[in-house]
């Protein structure tokens, strides 16, 4: 569909004004969860989607190619504010991940770093093939460990936080551009060998040496190894309660406003239990197949795509979508670990959902080349 200038690809929209209708009602029912001072988070997410649109139109407006040529004062400028953060923000539930802006609230950088890495590795990976048509191993290694320190720096920065949850986003995004890339496999299998020595290491650490573990990497990191190593067995409050509430909705739900029991952060990292006690399995089941659908879109435009930039920037957005889809739905649901992931475009959230409107103008770019140049 086009509007003046700009290319909207149909599908992809279609998914969004579905995200939208859904996470506008399961919001509404979150607030029904919460205090009186949460009552305009419907409006405030709908004046975000509102604002996302705007990004969606100026990021198109600019073009790609603009965007990339500036990433890496992007880069740098977005490793500032994560010092920034370390240094000045102030500390809420142990954690210093949000500026707070008078009049607009917390905006956490972290978020739009994802997108920004995005970018910044697809144009070393771009620039790599097309420097080294056939790398040698040195070459390659050499890459790599360009590409490793480039990754490390927003994750040390985001993990002292601490925000264990972005620094696997930083990591899945890293990885799944690197494995479309065409470097030789052999790297994949020498970096299974090493994280599992790593995490053997850390593990019998953690194990047998707790009180220099804690001396060394601090409480803090001590408590989220053991919050992950003992999820499976904890029930929880939060857990607990938002699984009754899933398995309360049967398969048509209460209804819109009718969420039977109350857990914490409904409208947000649990919205996906909101929604389904409202919707039952049925309702379920329809947002999961329009996730998979919105998915599936993004790989069927990167393999028509003839730029291999584009390929590697859908791959980076890719991974980190389908990395939080699955870990939002499935920590709520019990078979993974509780982690603060949220569910893209349907928690509410502003720099979260504003990240996925910079990604989304990225791609409506994409889908107006394939359109328009390949012809």
């Amino acid at each position: 569909m086009k509007i003046g200038r700009f290319y909207l690809e149909r599908k992809i929209l279609l998914c969004i004004i579905i995200f939208f209708v859904i996470s506008i009602l399961s919001i509404g029912s979150a607030t029904k969860l919460l205090s009186s001072y949460y009552s305009n988070l419907v409006w405030k997410q709908a004046i975000w989607y509102a604002l996302g649109f705007l990004i969606v139109f100026f990021i198109m407006y600019i073009g790609n190619n603009k965007t990339l040529e500036n990433i890496w004062y992007l880069y740098i400028l977005g490793i500032i504010s994560l010092v920034g953060l370390l240094l000045f923000a102030p500390r809420i539930n142990d954690a210093k991940c949000w500026f707070f802006i008078p009049g607009i609230g917390g905006i956490q950088p972290s978020e739009f770093i994802k997108i920004i890495l995005i970018l910044v590795l697809a144009t070393m990976i771009n620039n790599f093939h097309q420097n080294y048509p056939y790398p040698s191993v040195k070459q390659e290694f050499i890459f790599l460990c360009k590409v490793a320190g480039i990754a490390f720096i927003p994750s040390l920065l985001t993990f002292l936080q601490p925000d264990t949850g972005v620094v696997l986003i930083y990591l899945i995004i890293t990885f799944c551009m690197l494995f479309i890339s065409g470097i030789r496999y052999r790297w994949f299998l020498i970096l299974l060998i090493m994280v599992v020595i790593l995490i053997g290491a850390l593990l019998g650490f953690y194990f047998f040496y707790q009180e220099q573990f804690v001396s060394i990497f601090g409480n803090s990191f001590f408590l989220r190894i053991d919050r992950l190593l003992n999820w499976s067995n904890s029930s929880g409050y939060q857990l607990e309660n938002g699984r009754t509430a899933i398995g309360a909705g049967g398969l048509f739900g209460y209804g819109f406003n009718h969420t039977p029991i109350y857990f914490p952060e409904p409208q947000t990292d649990f919205i996906f239990a909101v929604y389904s006690s409202n919707t039952g399995f049925m309702g379920s089941i329809f947002l999961i197949l329009i996730i998979l659908y919105f998915d599936i879109s993004l790989i069927l435009l990167a393999k028509k795509s003839k730029k291999l930039i584009n390929k590697y920037i859908i791959a980076g957005i890719f991974g980190m979508l389908i990395y939080q889809q699955m870990q939002n739905i499935g920590m709520t649901i019990g078979l993974l670990p509780i982690t603060g992931i949220t569910l893209p475009f349907i928690s509410y959230g502003g720099s979260s959902l504003l990240s996925y409107f910079i990604a989304l103008g990225i791609i409506f770019n994409i889908a107006g080349e394939n359109k328009y140049k390949n012809k």
